[in-house]
This record gives C-alpha cells, sequence and structure tokens, in this order.
C-alpha cells in the first residue's frame, strides 16, 4: 500500500508497507497500476517546482543593478558670469549651482526612462559664455537598460535649446564617464584650481613631483582656466608615468568635465624631453585629470600653463598663398592641434603651372574613429579628396589646375600632431622633376633607385632592377648585396638570398649553421648542440637547459629569445624582469658619419669622456649610477700610461653639446679605470674597459642606464642598430662634431664581416654597417654604445672598438661584443 503525507513544513513521506503474498504481486500481469500513481505524482511535482523557479525568477529574483555615471555640460542663456562663479564655495556658485540641478532634474523627468532612474546630478564649475555649467550626474540602472539610458541621454543632447521656469539652456552636451574613474576605490582624492592672467604662466605637477613618486591609488585633478577670448595652452615639460594606460594615466579636456566626448587625449608612459606633448583647447578652460592605481608608480609630471589671445599668430590658418613655392602647417605644428579647428588655403601658382603639395609630416588620426579611411572626424581636404590618418613622409598631391583649395578640419574630441606641408608650382606630367616617383607618390633621389635599401617605404625604388655584378637578383625584381645572401633573414622579401644555403626542405637551421630535422623542433632535445632549435617553443612540457638558454636565478632554464625585461615575467622567480630600470628611449627618426643632431635625452646613457687638457676624446655608456662601459683602447695605450690613470679623465653626462653648461649636465671624475686584462693591442680583441665615478650620478630624463644583455642575447643578423658619438664627421677631418650624432646600422653576418675584413674577426667581435658606405663611427665615437632596440628598450649590444677608416664601402665597424664580457662586467661591478 502507498501514500504521500505532507506535513507542515512542506516535507513530503513515503511510506511502503509490506504486502501480504509478494509472489502473487510478482506473477500479476497487466498495467502496473501504483507505479502509473507514482509518475503522476512526480511529474506534478517536477511541474510545480518548474513554475516556482520561473514565478521566482520574475518576480523575486533581484536585478543586476549598476551605477552609470554622466559628465556633461549646458550653456545657461539666460545669465551673465561672475567671478564669484569660480569658487564653488561663494553663495552665488551655490545658488545658481542649485538651479542647474534643478534644470537637470526636469530635463530628466521628461524622460521616463531617465526619471525612473535618476539619483542626483552635482555641478562641478562654471565658466564663461554666457554661463557654462559642468556637472555630474548618477543613475542607478538595471545592467541590461545601460545601452537605453545611454540612447536615451544622447537624445537630450540633440534638442538645441530649452526653456523651463527655472533657467533656459542650450548646447547641452554629456557622455557616459570613463569607468576607471568610478568603479576604482581612490585612497585619496586631490582637486586644484588655478586661473591665468595676462602674459603670465604657472606650473601643474603630480605630488611629490620630482623628489618621490606620485602617490597610488589616487584621483588628481586640476581645473584650469585664463581671460575671455583666450585659449588655454598646456606644455609638458617632464612626464614619466607607468608604460600602461589601464594602470595609470592622464587625461586631458578641452571643457572642466570628464565629458568623454570633450576628451582631447590620453598619456602615459615615458616621454623623452624632445618629444614632450603640448595642447591647446578652444576655449578659456582646460581640465587635466591623472588616476593611480596601487602598483608601480613613477616620478610622474610637470606641465607648464599659459594662455594666448584668440586670433593671434601662433594660432593662425588659412589665407591665400601665392607663387612658386611655400609652406603650411596645422595650427600649433608640431605639437597637437585644437579641437573645433577649420583652416581654409587658397594656393595660387604661376599660370601654365599646376600646384604640388608635399606633406613632409602628416598625422590627422583621430583615436574616437573606428575606420580611418572614413575620414568622418578630422581630415585636411584637397579640393573634393579627404585625407585622414598616418601618411608616409612625402605624399604629394597634384592639382589640375594653377590653383587648388586645401582645408583642415578637427572635431570636438581627440587631437593628433597634425601636419607640415609645402607646395610648388610643377608641370602636369613631371610631378619628380630630377627625381624618382615612388608608387606611394613620394620623391627620392634617382641614384636612391636600385641600390639594394627600400628609400621609398614601399620597395618600389627596388622592384623591376636590372641587377648589375655587385649584387643578387631577386626573383620578384629586387635587387640586394651579395654579403645578405645566406645570412638568415629574407632580404630579397621572396627568400631567393636564402635558397641553396646547406639546409635542405624540411631542416632547421640552428644558430651555429648545423641542419637538424624540422621533426626535432621543440622536443626537449638539444640537437643542434647550441640549444637554438629548443628556443620559442610552445606547449613543452620538458624544459633542458642549454647554452641558448635564458638562466633564471633560481637555475630555471626558459627557451625563449631574449625574454629579459620584455615586461611579461618568464622566471617563476620573475627574475628576467628584474633590474629593468634601464633603456627608455625615444624612437630614432633617422639614420655619426651620415648621421643626424640627436636630440638631448634621446640617448640618456651616452658619456663624454675628457682627457684633461685635451677635451672629448672617447665615448662611454652608463650601466648603474657609478659605472661606465668604454674600449680599452681609448684607456691603455702601449707607450703612454696616463689613459689608464683615473686622475687623467673627466665624464660628462647628460651632455648633447660639447661644452655646453647647463642643469641638465653632470661632471664627475673618476674613481678607478680596469681595462680587460686580455686586451690585445694589435688585435683589439677583448677591447673593453670599466670606469668608476667618483660619486654616483643622479638619475634624470637626461641621465639613465641601457640595459646590459643576458649572455644568451641574439642581436640578429640584419637588425637595425644605433650608433651615437662626438666623433669626426668625415675621414681624415681634424674637428670632432660639436652636437651628439645618432646614425642607423645594421648587424652584419660574422662569416660575411671576416671575409671583408681579411680575418681579423674574432668571437669577441661584432660587426655592423651600412656596406654600401657613408654610415660609419669614426674617430672620437670610440668606447661609446651600439645601442639595439628591443620592445621598448634600448641594450648595450657593442662598443665602438675599430675598423678601416671611416664609413667606406665593404668596411663595416667593428664593434667588442658584450655578451661575451657580462660575467667579468658582474664581478668588478656587481652589475
Amino acid at each position: 500500500m502507498f501514500s504521500v503525507f505532507q506535513g507542515k513544513e512542506m516535507e513530503s513521506t513515503v511510506h511502503f508497507l509490506p504486502a501480504a503474498d509478494n509472489a502473487k504481486y510478482e506473477k500479476k500481469k497487466g498495467p502496473n497500476k501504483i507505479g502509473a500513481v507514482i509518475g503522476v505524482l512526480v511529474l506534478a511535482l517536477v511541474i510545480a517546482l518548474m513554475v516556482g523557479l520561473l514565478v521566482w525568477h520574475f518576480h523575486f529574483r533581484k536585478e543586476s543593478w549598476v551605477k552609470r555615471m554622466y559628465s556633461g555640460s549646458m550653456r545657461l542663456t539666460d545669465q551673465a558670469f561672475e567671478n564669484s562663479y569660480e569658487n564653488s564655495s561663494t553663495p552665488e556658485f551655490k545658488a545658481l549651482a542649485d538651479m542647474v540641478k534643478k534644470q537637470l532634474k526636469n530635463l530628466y523627468s521628461a524622460n521616463p526612462q531617465l526619471k525612473k532612474y535618476y539619483v542626483g546630478s552635482t555641478v562641478q564649475a562654471f565658466s564663461e559664455g554666457s554661463v557654462i555649467a559642468y556637472y555630474l550626474s548618477e543613475f542607478k540602472i538595471p545592467e541590461a537598460q545601460t545601452a537605453a539610458i545611454d540612447n536615451a541621454m544622447s537624445e537630450i543632447d540633440k534638442a538645441k535649446s530649452r526653456s523651463f521656469p527655472v533657467i533656459n539652456v542650450d548646447n547641452v552636451v554629456s557622455s557616459a564617464i570613463d569607468p576607471r574613474l568610478f568603479t576604482r576605490h581612490f585612497n585619496s582624492s586631490r582637486r586644484y584650481s588655478k586661473h591665468v592672467s595676462g602674459t603670465g604662466s604657472l606650473q601643474i605637477e603630480s605630488p611629490g613631483f620630482p623628489n618621490s613618486p606620485y602617490p597610488p591609488s589616487s584621483f588628481m585633478q586640476w581645473e584650469l582656466r585664463g581671460d575671455v577670448n583666450h585659449v588655454m595652452k598646456l606644455k609638458f615639460e617632464a612626464l614619466n608615468l607607468e608604460e600602461n594606460c589601464s594602470n595609470d594615466f592622464i587625461k586631458i579636456y578641452d571643457s572642466l568635465a570628464t565629458i568623454e566626448r570633450r576628451l582631447m587625449g590620453e598619456l602615459c608612459g615615458y616621454h623623452p624631453p624632445s618629444s614632450q606633448p603640448t595642447f591647446v583647447s578652444s576655449g578659456n578652460v582646460i581640465l587635466v585629470t591623472m588616476a593611480t592605481d596601487e602598483r608601480k608608480n613613477f616620478p610622474g609630471f610637470r606641465a607648464a600653463v599659459s594662455q594666448i589671445p584668440r586670433g593671434s599668430k601662433e594660432l593662425s590658418c588659412g589665407g591665400d598663398l601665392v607663387g612658386s613655392k611655400g609652406s603650411f602647417s596645422s595650427p600649433n605644428y608640431p605639437s597637437f592641434y585644437p579641437p573645433n579647428t577649420h583652416c581654409r588655403w587658397t594656393i595660387t601658382v604661376p599660370q601654365d603651372l599646376v600646384v604640388k603639395v608635399t606633406f613632409r609630416r602628416f598625422y590627422v588620426a583621430d583615436a574616437g574613429e573606428k575606420d580611418s579611411n572614413d575620414c568622418l572626424k578630422d581630415y585636411v581636404k584637397i579640393d573634393d579628396e579627404k585625407l585622414c590618418g598616418k601618411k608616409p613622409d612625402g605624399k604629394f598631391k597634384i592639382g589640375t589646375s594653377n590653383t587648388m583649395t586645401v582645408e583642415f578640419w578637427s572635431d570636438s574630441s581627440y587631437v593628433d600632431l597634425g601636419f607640415s606641408a609645402e607646395f610648388e608650382a610643377v608641370k602636369d606630367e613631371n610631378p619628380c622633376p630630377k627625381q624618382f616617383m615612388c608608387k606611394n607618390q613620394k620623391c627620392i633621389k634617382t641614384e636612391l633607385r636600385c641600390d639594394g635599401r627600400d628609400d621609398c617605404g614601399d620597395k618600389s625604388d627596388e622592384m623591376n632592377c636590372k641587377c648589375n655584378s655587385s649584387f643578387i637578383a631577386c626573383k620578384n625584381g629586387f635587387c640586394v648585396l651579395p654579403f645578405w645572401k645566406c645570412d638568415g633573414k629574407d632580404d630579397c622579401g621572396d627568400n631567393t638570398d636564402e635558397m641553396g644555403c646547406g639546409c635542405g626542405a624540411g631542416q632547421f637551421q640552428c644558430n651555429n649553421k648545423k641542419c637538424v630535422s624540422e621533426k626535432n623542433r621543440c622536443d626537449a632535445k638539444d640537437n643542434c648542440g647550441d640549444g637554438s632549435d629548443e628556443l620559442n617553443c610552445t606547449g613543452s612540457t620538458k624544459t633542458i637547459c642549454t647554452e641558448s638558454s635564458f638562466r633564471c636565478k633560481s637555475g630555471e632554464c626558459i627557451n625563449k629569445i631574449n625574454p629579459e625585461c620584455d615586461g611579461t615575467q618568464d622566471c617563476s622567480d620573475g627574475s628576467d624582469e628584474q633590474n629593468c630600470n634601464c633603456g627608455t628611449f625615444m624612437t630614432p627618426r633617422s639614420r655619426v658619419v651620415g648621421g643626424v643632431d640627436a636630440e638631448r635625452g634621446e640617448f640618456p646613457w651616452q658619456v663624454s669622456l675628457h682627457m684633461k687638457d685635451v677635451g672629448h676624446a672617447c665615448g662611454a655608456s652608463l650601466i648603474n649610477e657609478k659605472w661606465l662601459v668604454t674600449a680599452a683602447h681609448c684607456v691603455k695605450d702601449r707607450f703612454d700610461g696616463r689613459p689608464s690613470m683615473p686622475s687623467t679623465w673627466e665624464a660628462f653626462l647628460g651632455l648633447k653639446t660639447q661644452k655646453e653648461s647647463s642643469k641638465e649636465v653632470q661632471r664627475r671624475f673618476l674613481k678607478q679605470v680596469i681595462p680587460h686584462p686580455n686586451y690585445n693591442y694589435d688585435t683589439y680583441d677583448n677591447d673593453i674597459a670599466l670606469m668608476e665615478l667618483e660619486r654616483p650620478v643622479t638619475y634624470s630624463d637626461f641621465i639613465k642606464p641601457i640595459c646590459l644583455p643576458a649572455p644568451q642575447h641574439i642581436f640578429e643578423v640584419g637588425k637595425q642598430v644605433y650608433i651615437t658619438g662626438w666623433g669626426a664627421l668625415r675621414e681624415g677631418a681634424n674637428q670632432a662634431a660639436t652636437i651628439l650624432q645618432k646614425a642607423e646600422v645594421r648587424i652584419i653576418n660574422q662569416t660575411v664581416c671576416n671575409t671583408l675584413m681579411g680575418g681579423e674577426i674574432t668571437n669577441q667581435m661584432l660587426c655592423a654597417g651600412v656596406l654600401q658606405g657613408g654610415v660609419d663611427a669614426c674617430q672620437g665615437d670610440s668606447g661609446g654604445p651600439l645601442s639595439s632596440k628591443e620592445g621598448k628598450r634600448m641594450f648595450l649590444a657593442g662598443v665602438v672598438s675599430w675598423g678601416e677608416g671611416c664609413a667606406r664601402k665593404n668596411r663595416p665597424g667593428i664593434y667588442t661584443r658584450v655578451t661575451k664580457f657580462l660575467g667579468w662586467i658582474k664581478e668588478k661591478t656587481g652589475v
């Protein structure tokens, strides 16, 4: 017998009583009535449970609610600005703020969605014109309604003007606040307000700058104002934040509120002195905000704030340009152009010629534009064609007559560096007179055609070339120098120069040139003998230690090429990312024979070594606060013992121009000089030396150490590297460079170099240069750095050592290979 009872606590109990004759029930035929009843009851229970869950889901379950903050501004058309509105503690400010809050409530109440979720508003500031109010509004909304509320807020912005009993407004602009500003927990919040008057200026800086890092988990904002009929200029003088903008960042607004639609730019990372950003606003206000997280705090920033009268020459643009040639640029070039800008130039050249406009630089990209080809936000318009984004240097446009119209437009958010342009009168059929025209419309010298280098930037100058006997003829029509044959780098672009170089199909070429089967790659065995077949393996379950492995402090081996200081922790003890406060740099823009002037702070590890009563004699590299690396031949003379004496030398750091005296330069005497004990006077083998400073230097934007590579660091053949120094500008010159020179060269295959240099290259040497000639180190550069860019840092690949003459064809420069001496350097310096 079966029965179900439900007690007060809704617990179900089932009782089974024994049958009198079990066998009788077992033999019974036909439908099992008891089982059917059980099934019906179970089904009913399941249905009841499902109904209950649905009722709970739709009626009782709590929805996920989120806080949504909007920042905005509105113009109060029937109000006149008073000076008391600049101070939020005055009765006048508070009274007008109350009126604005009532108006905002009226605005939101007119929309059913916004009215339902509106919490409240605060007024942040006022500025001129008639009166512009800046505010924050808070909503608490179901997470699923976020997009709908955003749309409702945008509809409010579209209405041109409104009249309410409280106040009349127009130009309402709002946007959702960057969620990083209200989802983080800040330990402190600071607000500053400053007004610039007349021709004066003032400074703002992060708390503690420059003596201590900025505070962690903090939010700061600077409300900056100028006089009526002026615009604001914000010029950064120093800027050093964490590299990741997700953690620490600065934002600059063309507003007094954090309105993302008025955001001019976001900054983070390190900016060298020569590339400090400058912003110009569209009105007489600008807002700077800074947010930091709890980790990795850096020195921060300092900026100068000034104002510029509207209509001043500094901001003027557009007009009539008449003549055979001339130039023009975006406002505030080469710094960021202002938002809400429109310029129009009308260019006229002599009759029977056409206008050619060449952009020497073109950076008109809006970070808020999804597709840079649309040119819907910031752009340059030539006749009916729009240009935007980043364009290659030298891009040009040719008109169809002797007149051309050029317009420049920027919208209300995100600014860029702008453009610099030149115009000239040319014949329609010859846009590049006496030059070669690249496919990208760049004009280059005719002698650069088919020289084995990509001078156009799109390789069009190296296409369809007839290669002479001194070049390799690639299958794709390129010509490359024979020295790049079988160097492990695809110089042709179609691998022609790497065909038939020893390893067959299905084989892998080791760093030591040995060939192994591709099947043996990443098999946890050192098949090459140098471990190179086990580098950069993914999904490997076993790591073997080879001579190519990076060794962590714990003894663990990492089979990854150049893992040190690359921003990714590979060692379980983190030792591959330790001691990485080094090598920060500004990307070199040009190719110290054949070089150009370096910017101050561009190579902050460069040292000028002066012999007393002589002046600059050699270069060196700073590797920490007290130690320099230079060449042994600078400090060790077979017949003269003076160079090895510390009292002979003075070291100048932070120097750009010889004999200059500035606060950025630090002068130090030497405590000791340590040439390598195995230096060979005749062969220049082991040409390296160390110098200890008498007292440590103080790091700054202009003085920083270069990173030392790990012993296993690979500087690949063909890699572009940089040489710097104050050496002679040409072979045989008696006078050295006054300004620090920089040049870009290429690492050359060791075997090729040894052949070119008559078998004089040892394993302790490294070759780099431009084999066509024209670019090289020279007398006076000795001991200086060969700097290699690895990710976001520079590493010391070599020390300037020797060469045959300077910048001769097929005679590369020879450098001391630093990776061979790291044990000795650590033994002597502890670095």
